[in-house]
C-alpha cells in the first residue's frame, strides 16, 4: 500500500485538475449557467486552498484533500450535466 503524498503525486494531481478545470469553462452548459459558474466557482476555490496550503503551508495532506475536492466538484458537474465535456479520463463521463 502507498500511503505517502509525495511532492510528485501532488504535482500530478495538481496538473490532472488544473487540466480539468481549463476544459470545464468554457463547457458551461447554457440553459444552466448559473449552476455552472456555482460549482466551477466552487472547484476553483478548492483548487486556490490546495495550492495555499502546499505552498505556503507544506502540507502535503490538506493540498492533496483540496485537490479531491475540487475535483469532485468539476466531476459532480460534469454528471449532471452541467459541463458539456467528454473526457472521461478527466472526468466521470461517457
Amino acid at each position: 500500500m502507498n500511503s505517502t503524498i509525495t511532492p510528485e503525486k501532488l504535482q500530478k494531481y495538481f496538473s490532472i485538475t488544473q487540466e480539468a478545470l481549463a476544459k470545464a469553462h468554457p463547457a458551461f452548459d447554457q440553459k444552466r449557467l448559473r449552476e455552472a459558474a456555482d460549482f466551477f466557482d466552487m472547484a476553483s476555490r478548492y483548487f486556490q486552498d490546495a495550492h495555499y496550503f502546499w505552498d505556503k503551508k507544506q502540507d502535503a495532506v490538506l493540498a492533496f484533500a483540496a485537490l479531491n475536492y475540487a475535483h469532485g466538484w468539476l466531476d459532480a458537474g460534469a454528471w449532471i450535466g452541467l459541463f458539456n465535456v467528454k473526457d472521461s479520463r478527466l472526468f466521470t463521463v461517457n
